[in-house]
């Protein structure tokens, strides 16, 4: 059945499809259409724009999906997802109308413990600015965003990052209580 996967989903602008929420959803429904089998999915939650100040609100919400596809085949799937969904990548970080994130391959780290380890250590002026050529596995900024855990409590508590040793509810928690506090299920 392949591995268990954890995507990150996100939108806070209107699609063809029609509102954030409306677009996660058809999102979750291509998804599965595509032979992703989705196991899970969390609460959708209305979010803080991140970076504050760069647009309306996001809808944010998680799954958990299994299959055979390959982390780089899932993120050229989820990529296309996207595409065919209006998101265009114009900024980082900008508005948009789908985002699709992989969180987690199983307990892959991609693409080794010290890329992995940089891209984690990256401080936030340099976030800003730049983005790995490469696929970065388990994403390198889950940890430190209430908006991808906070849902994630929801269908993988227990997950374990493979290099901080914590699990995904402990991730959480380290959080500080008003980043928790801004995620609130709609």
């Amino acid at each position: 059945m392949g591995q268990e996967k954890l995507i990150a989903l996100g939108a806070n602008l209107s699609s063809a499809i029609g509102s954030p929420a409306e677009t996660l959803r058809a999102a979750i429904k291509a998804l599965s259409a595509s032979g992703e089998r989705v196991l899970r999915v969390s609460r959708f939650f209305a979010t803080p724009c991140f970076p504050a100040g760069a647009g309306p609100d996001y809808v944010n919400a998680c799954i958990a999906a299994s299959g055979e596809a390959s982390a780089a085949e899932l993120l050229a799937l989820m990529h296309q997802i996207e595409h065919d969904f209006g998101r265009e990548r114009e900024q980082r970080w900008g508005s948009r109308s789908l985002d699709l994130d992989l969180l987690a391959h199983g307990q892959e780290i991609a693409p080794d413990a010290a890329a992995q380890s940089k891209w984690r250590g990256l401080s936030l002026e340099e976030q800003k600015v730049r983005a790995p050529e490469e696929l970065i596995l388990p994403h390198p900024r889950m940890h430190e965003r209430a908006f991808v855990l906070v849902p994630l409590c929801d269908i993988a508590p227990d997950w374990r990052h493979p290099l901080l040793g914590q699990t995904v509810q402990e991730l959480c928690a380290a959080l500080p209580r008003q980043a928790r506090d801004e995620v609130k299920p709609l």
